[in-house]
């Protein structure tokens, strides 16, 4: 720990920095015109997280303290000096420039982040944590999806070096119906047979179960999603997982936003410019949340292969000369725009939970419906049961439910 002599702590203003560990913080603080006053270690405890704020107060008022990683190591330190009524700014790694040039420290970074706070380079209010839940849910079903790949992978390539006979039964299934016979068989045979056999049938069983789990995961992730902002979610081409991601990138207070320019370049949807002299141009963004990018993306594709406003849409942009990619860019701006309204205000989503039981009522088959409005029957089901939001097909479903 390293201080220097203060005349009248009580008096002065000062910013704080704090550069976070899994076990262990180091804060630091400066003055108001940016000269270092002291800094320390402390643990990532309860007692730490106290003695730490209490070290800032020591040295005087503070105005701000930047924090590194206030959703992931700093999250505890985050809460707790909010509880107290301490501003807190999210603060980035220092750039690679800046930390070749200085070199690289837990002090160093924390009076790195304190000068973030005094310069307003962080001004960002760190994520609350509201949407933990729908952050652990969403986390652990996409471990079980990428732990079924790995076995389903396992399995492809024990099968290409199995013995003959057991590639000819297996290797010509397709995945589903391959992964129930492999899961069933009993080995038998010669000792190779019964020892790649039991291999398979392991990894066909862990398959199965982590597709149980992650059904699971992904029904408990949507009921999560659907309480917190059942607008998001109701959004055409959104699901629990394109949702719960936007939710995780935007965080439970996405009014830290200010602008909805702000949460595309956060999303990596917004050009970055790229001009010089005479040329005045825009290139692609490579940085912001690439996550939420592929979430974005996901949407895209959805709404062109099934929405007529988007294919519509598509077609003007294609006639007009743009190839695939750029549209999509566009579209993924577009709807960067539409979801951060879905996260920044309330959006009514129109009832349908009287649209089966009216259609049972008066002994209409889906498939009837489905005929009417030249739609496939799959699509009256999922609208049904609150799957796919579609406004204007479910106020005409309504409409001709009642007339009928």
């Amino acid at each position: 720990m390293t201080s220097a002599v203060v005349e009248d702590p009580a008096g002065q203003d000062v910013f704080g920095g704090v550069d976070s560990h899994a076990d262990t913080l180091h804060v630091a603080v400066i003055s108001d015109n940016g000269g270092h006053l002291a800094d320390a270690e402390f643990t990532t405890t309860a007692a730490g997280y106290a003695a730490a704020l209490a070290f800032l107060g020591a040295h005087g008022h503070v105005l701000a303290i930047g924090v590194e990683g206030t959703s992931s190591y700093g999250a505890g330190f985050t809460r707790a000096a909010r509880s107290h009524g301490h501003r807190v700014v999210e603060v980035n790694r220092p750039d690679r420039a800046e930390r070749r040039r200085i070199g690289k420290s837990d002090p160093i970074d924390a009076y790195a982040a304190a000068r973030a706070a005094l310069s307003g380079r962080a001004s960002s209010a760190p994520k609350d944590g509201t949407v933990a839940g729908i952050r652990a849910l969403h986390n652990a079903a996409r471990s079980a999806v990428k732990a079924r790949t790995a076995a389903l992978n396992q399995i492809g390539h024990l099968l290409i070096t199995a013995p003959e006979t057991i590639r000819a039964k297996y290797g010509r299934l397709k995945a589903a119906e391959r992964t129930d016979a492999l899961a069933r068989l009993r080995p038998a045979g010669d000792a190779v047979h019964v020892a790649v056999l039991t291999a398979l049938k392991s990894l066909a069983r862990r398959a199965k179960e982590l597709t149980a789990e992650h059904e699971a995961l992904t029904r408990a992730l949507d009921a999560e999603v659907s309480v917190h902002n059942p607008g998001l979610r109701a959004a055409y081409g959104v699901g629990p997982d394109t949702a719960a991601q936007l939710l995780i990138t935007a965080g439970g207070n996405p009014e830290r936003m200010r602008t909805e320019a702000a949460f595309a370049a956060l999303c990596g949807a917004a050009p970055v410019p790229a001009s010089s002299g005479r040329t005045n141009r825009h290139r692609l963004s490579r940085g912001g949340d690439r996550a939420a990018n592929a979430a974005l993306y996901r949407i895209a594709l959805v709404r062109m292969s099934s929405d007529s406003r988007t294919r519509e849409y598509v077609a003007r942009q294609t006639d007009a000369g743009r190839t695939k990619k750029e549209i999509i860019r566009l579209l993924k701006r577009a709807i960067a725009r539409e979801m951060f309204r879905c996260l920044t205000t309330t959006v009514t989503v129109p009832g349908i939970a009287d649209l089966r039981p009216l259609r049972q009522s008066k002994n209409i088959t889906l498939t009837a419906v489905a005929h009417h409005f030249g739609v496939w029957p799959t699509t009256i089901s999922a609208l049904e049961r609150g799957i796919r939001r579609d406004d204007d097909l479910a106020i005409a479903y309504r409409d001709w439910l009642t007339a009928a």
